[in-house]
């Protein structure tokens, strides 16, 4: 099988018909090093091709999967600049994923994207690396994944002509309505025909014809959450341990199948902004949690799943050379394609009882035809007791005698040569024992073919070594492994004979699988639905293991008793839980606490929480209603960087200048600390102009501090609310130290903690005359600037005002109380209203 190195690359380039030297050159400008990348690298790799892959079992799904997706990134110049298409493919699913759309100068959709995506290789053209001249694109792509292959090809290769007709050749027909959407879409066809092109002359293969699945994907149906989020968040890789599961990822990742783990990674990653495809999602939780006969039928046969879109990725490919390896992979792949349609009826049967709208599309998806006309094609031609089996021995004869007898007579004839040679060398080692007297046996493995072992003391053998006939000695504790030069003959001989039949299979294998191709396409559908039951089989798990509740979507985000999903996981014992709740006019939150007291744990949550809801999970709370999120920010943290030359603050005014450029009226922001990398006045100063920033905004903004300064924004801004982290005082049992204990508990108003820092360094071993000298200074400064706002009658009357007009509309928006109980809430309101307004009598005596 062809590997791409150097040499070869350059071999195979004829085959291409590439016919000017420079067309290879520029195509493969990074494999021969001739184009120097941005950052010196040059950027050639192993290429691992595709002919030998052999399909993961279910068993083996890695939170962490491998990279194999690979993108080819275009933008449009001059007046198109921004304009930017992109295409990519996975080399282990038969998918291309299409999409253009117009993107900012920080270019945060594209980067996001390709985040999501973790190629394995980005593909641009030769003009926008070009030394000197680098676009900015380019200079922020390969800034961002600077372990990423890259590689230059031609601009030529990237021609939207070429790639609508690659679309109409091998598009499966049941995908043809992709040519409505992508046929004015220039950039993304011109990054498919580069793509395409490269893809088969890497993998020295082409795609069969109307054999691929195409989509396109524009920006717009999912939530956008940029990749610091992501990683602040730790949705899918932990921060402190990248193979540590305590991630989002690994809180909800019951799946089975490798093809249900990378959907749920990528929906975690974009989750769903239309309210009744989240429900549709969530009525199948539902029914999943009370129907335990279903989710413990489904999950049975889910399970016996292999990869489905690996599978398909192979059968579609047509090797361009044929060799043994080519051919046992196909035998090995049509034998996966006979187990997993094997499956759809038992699929079927587990499906049959379900009442929700979707597990019932997907049990009529599942009524197609076509997957009986392949199976009976396949049993026509394969033996029906042929099946996947775990061992390579066991896999190989099933390999061996996968085709029906009396269907090749040379075949035939082939398969009993390779029974006897097998009998014989059976034969031989028997008698080997009984020359010895030694307890040998046959064993086998793929890298030695048949070899002798034995499970002996050494004292037991004749001058404690085995005779002088055996070679290749191993020994591992008292199991000697070993061979000799006839039964080596005879692997030989064996291997030969084993090489015939594969090639005389491959040929009746690749008959079969050409009558095949053109039902070929159910599949899709069948991998698309086993990937999506495997998902919310996962989601439904989770909620058996804690207890999560189903979530609401209207127009306010309220919490009530949430607690933070991951740190539930950790802990020994259930988190502090506790509520939230944000309206249209109460957007703005400001969180204030000593430091350890849970702000950042609590910020996180409700993010978290918020995704859990959007992508059809049930969430952890007693209680939860969210507004559909279109973004979601974060800024966390207070860590420099030395790769980018970013000090504390400069990365902080980078991240808070990213959500103001971006942050849209369905955003939901969280803030962490904003303007502590500087003097606390600039802190201040920059923090308040942010805020009043972000309060225009109908965004849901939650905002922690430790400048107290800020909490009285609240008297000019009547959407601000305030909210504080308890904490206790205890006297230690020598009485004279004082300790804070921490409630982790929310409640309203802004701390009355003062010099909370101060009481953390005492915990600390900092020396005592260096607190008592901190104090002393603190309480000079606190004096000489003691001036606080106070609220005017004028204020609280607004304000008053305000919260009533809010909560009105609220209750006609969303209320679904009867006349006498909404009377009865009314009245309340009125109260609440007249006890929030300074009386005259007050009012005098405040003056």
């Amino acid at each position: 099988s062809y590997f791409g190195d150097k040499s070869s690359c350059v071999e195979n380039a004829n085959t291409l018909n590439l016919t000017s030297s420079s067309s290879v050159r520029g195509l493969n400008s990074t494999c021969i090093g001739k184009t120097p990348l941005s950052s010196g690298r040059s950027g050639c790799r192993s290429h691992t091709p595709l002919m030998g892959y052999s399909v993961t079992s279910s068993s083996a799904v890695s939170v962490h999967p491998v990279a194999s997706v690979i993108v080819a990134v275009v933008e449009g110049r001059g007046l198109a600049r921004g304009e930017v298409g992109m295409a990519s493919i996975d080399l282990k699913n038969p998918e291309m994923i299409l999409s253009q759309f117009a993107d900012n100068t920080t270019y945060a959709k594209v980067i996001t994207k390709l985040k999501i995506l973790t190629p394995l290789e980005i593909i641009m053209s030769n003009t926008a690396c070009d030394t000197g001249n680098t676009t900015k694109l380019f200079s922020l792509i390969t800034e961002h994944f600077k372990n990423v292959t890259f590689t230059t090809v031609q601009r030529k290769y990237f021609n939207e002509t070429k790639g609508l007709e690659y679309i109409e050749q091998l598009c499966a027909s049941e995908f043809s309505t992709i040519f409505m959407e992508v046929q004015s879409k220039y950039y993304c066809l011109a990054a498919a025909a580069a793509l395409l092109k490269y893809v088969e002359f890497i993998q020295n293969a082409v795609y069969a014809p109307k054999s691929l699945k195409v989509r396109f994907q524009g920006s717009e149906k999912t939530a956008m959450i940029d990749s610091s989020s992501a990683q602040n968040l730790e949705l899918v890789i932990n921060n402190r341990d990248s193979r540590n599961s305590h991630t989002l990822l690994g809180v909800l990742n019951y799946t089975k199948t490798p093809g249900g783990s990378r959907r749920l990674r990528s929906n975690i990653l974009e989750p769903l902004v239309d309210a009744e495809t989240i429900n549709t999602r969530l009525d199948c939780v539902q029914e999943l949690l009370q129907d335990e006969e279903l989710f413990f039928g489904l999950q049975a046969v889910i399970s016996k799943f292999l990869d489905t879109e690996q599978l398909l990725s192979v059968l579609v490919q047509i090797p361009k050379q044929d060799t043994v390896k080519t051919a046992e992979s196909k035998i090995t792949n049509l034998i996966y394609l006979k187990h997993t349609l094997e499956l759809v009826e038992p699929l079927k049967a587990a499906l049959r009882s379900c009442n929700t709208q979707l597990l019932k599309a997907y049990y009529n998806s599942l009524e197609d035809a076509r997957f009986g006309i392949i199976l009976e094609k396949i049993t026509t031609v394969i033996n029906d007791d042929t099946r996947y089996t775990k061992g390579c021995l066991s896999m190989r004869t099933q390999k061996c005698y996968a085709v029906k007898p009396n269907i090749s007579e040379f075949l035939d004839i082939a398969r009993r040569t390779y029974t006897e040679i097998v009998d014989d060398i059976a034969g031989m080692i028997t008698q080997l024992a009984e020359k010895y007297s030694l307890p040998m046996k046959t064993s086998f493995s793929s890298a030695r073919g048949f070899f002798i072992q034995m499970n002996a003391d050494c004292s037991t053998l004749p001058n404690g070594q085995l005779p002088a006939e055996f070679t290749k000695i191993t020994k591992m504790k008292n199991t000697y492994s070993f061979t000799s030069a006839d039964l080596i003959k005879m692997n030989e001989r064996c291997q030969e004979s084993l090489r015939e039949i594969y090639h005389m299979t491959y040929l009746i294998v690749c008959k079969l699988l050409n009558e095949i191709y053109e039902h070929i396409h159910c599949l899709y559908k069948l991998s698309d639905v086993v990937s999506m039951l495997d998902m919310l089989l996962s989601f439904a798990h989770a909620c058996t293991l804690s207890d999560y509740v189903r979530p609401e979507f209207t127009d306010t985000l309220a919490i009530k008793q949430g607690w933070h999903p991951i740190l539930e996981k950790i802990a020994t014992e259930k988190p502090v839980s506790n509520n939230t709740y944000l309206t249209e006019g109460n957007n703005f939150v400001i969180i204030t606490g000593p430091n350890m007291s849970g702000k950042s744990t609590y910020l996180k949550q409700i993010a978290l929480c918020q995704i859990m809801a959007q992508i059809g999970s049930y969430v952890p709370a007693e209680y939860c209603s969210f507004r559909i999120a279109e973004q979601i920010f974060t800024r966390i943290g207070m860590d420099d960087d030395i790769e980018t030359n970013a000090s504390t603050f400069m990365k902080e005014m980078k991240e808070i200048t990213y959500i103001i450029q971006n942050a849209n009226d369905k955003s939901l922001i969280i803030i962490d600390e904003l303007g502590r990398g500087t003097s606390a006045e600039e802190g201040i100063g920059i923090c308040y102009a942010a805020c009043e920033y972000l309060l225009n905004l109908k965004a849901f903004t939650l905002f922690a501090t430790h400048f107290l300064e800020l909490c009285h924004i609240d008297a000019l801004y009547p959407n601000v609310e305030n909210y504080h982290f308890e904490v206790q005082h205890v006297r230690s049992s020598a009485g004279n130290k004082e300790k804070i204990a921490y409630t982790y508990t929310l409640s309203k108003g802004y701390t009355e903690e003062k010099n909370y820092g101060l009481k953390a360094a005492e915990v600390s071993s900092l020396p005592s005359s260096i607190i008592l000298d901190a104090k002393e200074i603190t309480n000079h400064i606190a004096r000489q600037i003691l001036h606080r706002q106070k609220n005017t009658p004028e204020m609280m009357k607004q304000r008053a005002a305000y919260q009533l007009a809010m909560r009105l509309v609220q209750t006609a928006r969303n209320s679904r109380l009867d006349p006498d109980s909404l009377r009865v809430y009314l009245k309340a309101l009125r109260k609440r209203y007249e006890a929030s307004c300074p009386t005259p009598g007050k009012n005098d005596e405040q003056q």
